[in-house]
């Protein structure tokens, strides 16, 4: 089980910190995200204004990758991050995807490029987490071990994960000799989405490796402004044709209604329903910490607060009472 720190933050919100897997950083429970938001879908002054509330309510990590926004997000956020004491935040970013024709996936030579390239943007010397995106078929594991393992020696990443990998591609980096090991895994989890918690968390938690877990929220699905048969809310992800494109499975009215159907449980905790599903998330020991996507400052500190919320086992109970008819509809994106 994660160790936990409490600091209270200037908002007043007890943030709790848990250990990173075997590593020795001590990270926010709640860690702010930059997927379909900086650099792209969200005004520079929303953004700007994002990023100094996280730090405001006691969030130290921040996440990102090289691809998001095709190294627009890497950008922003090395520009804002510049005011900030680098030793006091946790900074990751991520490698796989296709950030040219000919400049994609994990073999030795990408990973050298693309992590200059993103510390250049990240303007920093360093990331404290650098995390394979995806498993890449195409590319020996021994060579995208190896070429992890050297930018670890050379001072470029302190530790190493990787984002949605098999749990056979997991045992099989686990079982190389003379390697970085790994520390994080980045899944999707939420409550509508819990297949990881069948095979991913056991082997993980077994080899020092811990959970950032993505898309707690469900896109947005489990705040509750989504509801059977309306039009979504003009401001919101769903209606941002930038920011949609992943959301069409959940957006049917078995899972909206399912998801209407939690708002009474929130209201007698006298919690928002993003609270409610990033506490949901937050109950398993093995996750060390949920990433969030905000537009808006107040929902960097409503999402905040939920690192405050213990659930009792009546109202977990409850809740897959609640969503049961809606699981087998969600699908993994």
């Amino acid at each position: 089980m994660p160790s936990k720190m409490i600091r209270f933050d200037e908002e007043g919100t007890a943030m709790k910190y848990r250990k990173l897997g075997d590593s020795d950083l001590n990270v926010s429970e709640i860690i702010l995200g930059s997927w379909l938001t900086y650099g792209g879908g969200v005004e520079r002054q929303n953004a700007e204004a994002c990023v100094r509330k996280a730090f405001d309510v006691g969030i130290n990590f921040i996440d990102t990758a090289n691809v998001y926004a095709r190294g627009a997000a890497e950008s922003f956020l090395g520009e804002v991050l510049q005011e900030i004491d680098r030793s006091s935040y946790v900074l990751a970013t991520k490698v796989y995807f296709p950030m040219s024709d000919t400049d994609k996936g994990l073999s030795a030579a990408q990973i050298r490029k693309q992590i200059d390239a993103s510390l250049q943007r990240l303007r920093t010397d360093y990331v404290d987490l650098y995390q394979c995106h995806r498993y890449d078929v195409n590319t020996p594991l021994e060579e995208t071990m190896q070429a992890l393992t050297e930018v670890v020696e050379q001072g470029k990443a302190r530790y190493i994960g990787f984002s949605e990998w098999s749990p056979a591609q997991i045992q099989a980096a686990l079982d190389l000799p003379n390697v970085a090991k790994f520390v994080s895994s980045q899944p999707q989890y939420s409550m509508l989405w819990r297949k990881p918690e069948a095979e991913v968390f056991p082997l993980c938690a077994a080899n020092g490796i811990g959970q950032i877990v993505w898309s707690p929220l469900a896109q947005g699905v489990l705040t509750g402004k989504y509801k059977p048969g309306e039009v979504p809310p003009q401001d919101s992800r769903a209606a941002n044709s930038q920011m949609n494109g992943f959301m069409g499975d959940l957006m049917n009215d078995r899972i909206l209604s399912a998801v209407q159907d939690l708002k009474e449980i929130a209201q007698e905790l006298n919690l928002s329903m993003a609270q409610l599903a990033l506490a949901w998330v937050l109950r398993d020991s093995r996750v060390t910490g949920a990433i969030i996507g905000a537009s808006r400052p107040e929902q960097v500190v409503d999402n905040a607060a939920a690192s405050e919320v213990t659930l009792s086992e009546q109202e977990l109970k409850e809740i897959d009472r609640i969503l049961q008819p809606a699981l087998s509809t969600a699908t993994m994106r």
